[in-house]
Parts: C-alpha cells; structure tokens; sequence
C-alpha cells in the first residue's frame, strides 16, 4: 500500500507524542514523590523540582546523540536524568541518601552523574565547566556537542558571560539551553535582571532561537535543527526557553500568589500534551509510573544508607 509523507508524519507524531508524555508524565510523579517523601521526612538535604520544565527538557534530551553528547546541568536536574537515563530507582535511592543510588548517596538531588551527565548547583560554575567540555570534545574531534541547561537566574553570574565569550571566541561546539522561569528562587525575573536576556548571546556573536517550551514536539524539532547547525559548523548556539515553574523553590517555599501560580498551571506542558493522547491510553501509562515508583520507593526504604552500609 502506498503511504503518503502526510502519514508517516502523523505517525511519527503520535509515536513521539506517547513516548514524550511517557517521560514527562515520570518526571512529574517522580517529583511529586520526592516531595511527599521530604515532608515525611524520608530525604537527606533539600530536593529542588523541575515541574512545569518538562517540556524543554524532554524535548531538548531526546534530540541529543546520547552515545557522544555531553550534559551539564543544574540543581533542577531531575527532569533531564529521567529523560537522559530513565533511572528512577538510581535517582529515588541517592535523594534518600542510599548506596544504591545514582551516586551511591553521596550526592543527594544536586549532585547527580551518569554516563555523560553531569550536575551541580553552583550555578555559574556549570557553565564553565561545559565549555571547557565542549573544547576537549573539539580536540578529540568526536563530534559530540555538550549542553549545558541554565535558569534565569544564572544571568547574573560573571562566569556565565566569561564562558559565553569564549565559546564564541574558540567556536566550540555547545549548546546553552537558558529555561526562563520568571523566578529566581524568590525573586522574579524582572527585579534581579536589567536589559533584555534574549539578546546576551548576541553579544557575544553566539546565534539565538527564542522559544516557548509549552509544546515538547516543537522543542524537540527545534532542538534538532539547532543541533544539527551547532555540529555543521562547530559553533556555540542558545537556546532561550521561555517555561514555567509549577513548584516551590525548595520544598514549600513559594512566595508567589494563588492567581500567579493557577495563571502558570495554564501553561503546563504535560497538561497541554495529556489532551492529544486517548484518555484510556493515558490512564494506563499513568498506572505503570505510580506502580514503578512506588516498588523504587519501598526498594530505597529497604536499602542500606551510606554509613550504615559502611559501618558509620
């Protein structure tokens, strides 16, 4: 039988359109989780969400060659190791401060590595460390570009300007993914930065793309194209992502208003991709996660801690 382009696209839609909700509707229950488990008093140190960034974060992982491509990232890390590894167990675990977790419960929710991920919360430095990734990866000439994810709060930090400048000075293959929140922990957006944070990059002659990360296909053909043009021309690129932040900062610190929060529930990106999928179909994938996550958490509460483990 013959197919059309217009039916290998819908089909190629659908199948990305299941299997991004798989993933951020998993961020978003992991999240949920872990927050539910702090205020039992289940975690070790503070735990800082991603919810309402799923989209640009699943979209922008999936388009990476995960066999070569590099990742920095940040205290709100969660969405894109989930994406990037799918490691619920490793990610529940190493939060409750076990030796089963992802960094053998050293690390806790900032400090998260695996494979060719890595994350931090010291928010400038992140940055930096990414480009001098991008330039070994250059040097070995493996074609690998590294991205590192920023908040906009980060926009005022030195190192990020320093790092911007020498990308573009050593043309080095990375991509900057800046997730605007409108938040920088308690301070909105518009009382910390002066100017217009669209334009930083051009400064710096590095190339921008403007986005709203409500629509997770549209990031991730987004993303994809970029990609590609970074590795063509082994140029540094940003990516200014305008999301949202449906959480607290930290646990259940949120000074924001009743209103303020309900106008960016509006916006959520898995709520906006759940009304493309059948409810049945969304119900079942809804089932699996809970299930999941709930035998990691019973796995975690039966594992050894780190001292324990090591007779501290």
């Amino acid at each position: 039988m013959f197919v059309t382009d217009r039916q290998v696209y819908v089909e190629l839609e659908q199948s990305l359109t299941e299997q991004f909700f798989w993933q951020m509707a998993l961020i978003r229950r992991v999240e949920q989780s872990l927050l539910e488990l702090y205020a039992d008093g289940l975690l070790y140190g503070t735990v800082h969400t991603s919810m309402g960034q799923e989209g640009c974060d699943v979209g922008v992982i999936n388009a990476l060659d995960k066999s070569r491509d590099v990742i920095f990232s940040n205290h709100r890390a969660h969405g894109q190791f989930l994406a990037y590894t799918d490691d619920v167990e490793g990610l529940i675990a190493e939060v409750m401060g076990k030796k089963t977790g992802v960094s053998r419960g050293i690390g806790g929710s900032q400090h998260l590595h695996k494979f060719n991920m890595y994350t931090n919360g010291i928010q400038g430095g992140i940055v930096s460390n990414a480009v001098g990734a991008a330039l070994g990866e250059k040097l070995k000439k493996t074609g690998a570009v590294t991205v590192v994810f920023l908040g906009d709060g980060t926009m005022g930090q030195g190192a990020v300007y320093e790092s911007f400048n020498m990308a573009s000075l050593w043309s080095l293959p990375i991509l900057f993914v800046l997730e605007d929140n409108g938040m920088a922990q308690s301070t909105p957006s518009h009382l910390e930065h002066a100017g217009n944070l669209t334009t930083r990059g051009a400064s710096f002659g590095i190339d921008t793309q403007v986005m709203d990360a409500e629509d997770v296909l549209s990031v991730y053909s987004t993303t994809t194209r970029v990609l590609d043009w970074i590795r063509s021309r082994q140029r540094p690129y940003l990516l200014y992502a305008r999301t949202v932040r449906l959480g607290p900062h930290s646990k259940g610190d949120d000074t924001r208003s009743v209103e303020e929060i309900e106008a960016q529930k509006r916006k959520d990106p898995l709520a906006h991709l759940a009304n493309k999928l059948d409810i049945n179909r969304r119900s079942d994938i809804e089932g699996t996660i809970e299930r999941r996550i709930l035998a990691a958490i019973k796995a975690a509460i039966e594992a050894d801690s780190l001292e324990t483990a090591e007779g501290g």
